[in-house]
């Protein structure tokens, strides 16, 4: 009797660690997967601008900020202004940007701040691959950006 007692509870608790274990790894592998959009991602794509236009002018991203509730308070930089907003970025690639806004700064061009600021608001999908991210909006237009601590 005391054996099958002890038998019992020996399979009881393999299972609850087996079960604890697929747990933590189903959460580990999606923590890992949310974790590559966190950095700062410069712009190397983006309508009719060049490359080297965007170098030049620093265009880029920052989601480094930590979630909360699921939205990330990110930044922007065209080359004047510093641009702020919200994204909230869910699991099957759907993106909402919003509360953009950008400081005031009155500079000589800024044609690529104004459509920067438009297109991206439009964004509602995104992908991940590897150490590039790209946004695009329901009608084809995308910016592609890689990740700024990619050597």
């Amino acid at each position: 009797m005391k054996t099958i007692f002890v038998s019992v509870l020996c399979l009881l608790f393999s299972g609850m660690l087996l079960n604890c274990n697929a747990v933590n790894s189903n959460t580990s592998q999606n923590t890992d997967q949310n974790s590559q959009i966190y950095r700062e991602w410069m712009l190397t794509s983006f309508g009719s601008y060049s490359k080297s236009d965007l170098i030049m002018k620093n265009a880029k991203i920052d989601l480094t900020e930590k979630a909360e509730d699921g939205k990330i308070k990110g930044t922007a930089f065209m080359g004047c202004n510093s641009m702020f907003f919200t994204s909230e970025l869910k699991n099957d690639g759907k993106v909402k940007i919003s509360d953009v806004g950008s400081t005031l700064k009155a500079c000589q061009d800024m044609k690529l701040e104004m459509d920067f600021s438009t297109a991206f608001r439009n964004m509602t999908t995104y992908s991940v691959k590897g150490h590039f991210l790209t946004l695009s909006d329901d009608s084809g237009n995308k910016m592609e950006f890689i990740a700024a601590d990619w050597d």
